[in-house]
């Protein structure tokens, strides 16, 4: 059941596509929960992402018990959450829609064009295909919210899960490290901010004078990582603003079509943006951007200052986190306090050396060598993950030994996976009081799934 409901946002979406590639003629109602049905389909698309999301792993024996049990606990939270009248705003389904469908357009399949080829669907008839589901999504994500808010673990508890565990069945973890770091990113001069402005009205003169092509210009001065597939071209909706930089989106819809901006200031640089196409509530617009250079001057007193943000630490004035979120430039500080993020996305900070495989981080590897727990390395320059230079200094917090797990050096982790137990239990607990009030109807072939058939048991009752 832990499983079941941890499936991910793009598998709960049901991204229906997967069916329209396999060329079914036929469906086929599996299961019905109140006014809500579930597909075969819906069971196929599903259990095909998840092969997706993880192909070196094979599917247990029970997944489709498992996927059928989560369609169904996902209809149920979707129901009583609008009993309950659970808040979920349109600017978060319009949020949500806009990343799912731009992560398959550049990830899964590589273009607008080549989805519409697979799926048979333009990019607005996926829009509103999906608008549904995704609010669905996002109201069985409300639900189970409330439902294992309240849920809290006690130390005994931790301690029984442990003690409950074989000793012969312990996991073994490598060399673990808790890495934090404080990035400062150098502001340009006035005088470089100016230069980069006049060479983008330079620009837009060249065009407007028909001397030079806008396409032509992108290609050659623009410093979008993406410009030699894209040639600067985006399509952006009004609600891109979590996407993309809310700046750039508000003066691209300002444009009337064929206009040219002037320079436009964002956290990447200055733009020049011409409009190409108005569609309704979209915009195809191409932009160049410059970033204002960055001189040695620049850097070297960057490089002071965070030394001297250092020595405040060393100094015992200010703690490592209070300073990362007084002084860093890094967007992520505030949610993170500086700290480097598991890839697993547990929101745990321990990770391994082979974890730190990001290009901005491998030169941290270099430095661990000089690094005691505790300790904070001297300022060093690198490049970010946008290109730009910037200065950071890094704090190796804690650095673990290979070891058996055990409650002194894993207490976060065997906390957590008590937290997730717990949680799972409330959540099925939940569903045997909740089912019971909705029609729910499920084909034979589900009927002996563990859960499901507690579940019906538990109807029958009534």
């Amino acid at each position: 059941m832990k499983k079941l409901l941890a499936i991910s946002a793009s598998i709960l979406l049901l991204w229906q596509g997967a069916s329209a590639q396999q060329k079914l003629v036929a469906d086929k109602i599996i299961g019905v929960v109140g006014d809500k049905i579930i597909l075969k389909s819906d069971m196929d698309g599903a259990l095909a992402e998840q092969i997706r999301n993880s192909p070196d792993e094979t599917l247990p024996p029970n997944a489709a018990c498992m996927m059928m049990e989560m369609l169904i606990s996902q209809k149920v939270m979707i129901l009583q959450a609008e009993r309950d009248s659970l808040p979920v705003s349109e600017g978060d389904v319009e949020g949500q829609l806009e990343n799912q469908i731009r992560y398959y357009i550049d990830h899964v399949y590589g273009s607008k064009e080549k989805m519409k080829e697979i799926t048979g669907y333009s990019v607005y008839q996926i829009r509103e295909r999906f608008r549904t589901p995704i609010k669905e999504r996002l109201l069985a994500q409300a639900m189970r919210n409330k439902i294992i808010e309240p849920v809290k673990v006690t130390p005994s508890e931790v301690k029984r899960t442990f003690d409950a565990i074989p000793k012969d069945s312990l996991k073994f973890y490598e060399s673990e490290l808790e890495i934090g770091t404080l990035v400062l990113q150098p502001k340009a001069t006035k005088e470089m901010d100016q230069y980069a402005i006049d060479r983008l009205l330079e620009f837009k003169k060249r065009v407007q004078s028909k001397e030079s092509d806008f396409s032509s210009l992108a290609m050659l001065y623009s410093e979008d990582p993406g410009v030699k597939e894209n040639k600067g071209v985006y399509v952006l909706n009004r609600n891109d603003k979590n996407t993309y930089d809310p700046d750039f989106v508000a003066a691209s819809f300002r444009l009337k079509e064929g206009e040219i901006s002037n320079p436009i200031k964002t956290q990447f640089g200055y733009h020049l943006i011409q409009m190409l196409k108005r569609t309704g509530d979209n915009v195809t617009v191409q932009h160049i951007v410059l970033r204002a250079a960055i001189t040695k001057s620049d850097l070297t007193a960057y490089t002071k200052k965070l030394d001297s943000i250092r020595q405040v630490i060393l100094d015992g004035k200010m703690n490592f986190t209070e300073a990362v979120m007084k002084y860093s430039d890094d967007p992520n500080a505030k949610f993170t306090g500086g700290m480097i993020q598991s890839p697993t996305g547990d929101g745990s900070t321990l990770i391994t050396i082979d974890q730190l495989d990001d290009p901005s981080q491998r030169e941290i590897v270099m430095m661990l060598d000089t690094l005691k727990p505790g300790q904070i390395s001297a300022p060093t320059q690198f490049t970010d993950d946008n290109g730009r230079p910037a200065i950071r200094i890094v704090y190796l917090k804690t650095k673990t030994q290979p070891h058996r797990e055990n409650l002194t050096d894993d207490y976060s982790r065997i906390q957590q996976r008590t937290l997730e137990v717990k949680r799972a239990e409330a959540i099925n607990k939940w569903l045997m009081e909740k089912i019971p009030t909705f029609y729910v109807h499920v084909d034979d072939e589900y009927k002996n799934c563990n859960h499901i058939n507690q579940w019906m048991s538990s109807v029958a009752k009534q």
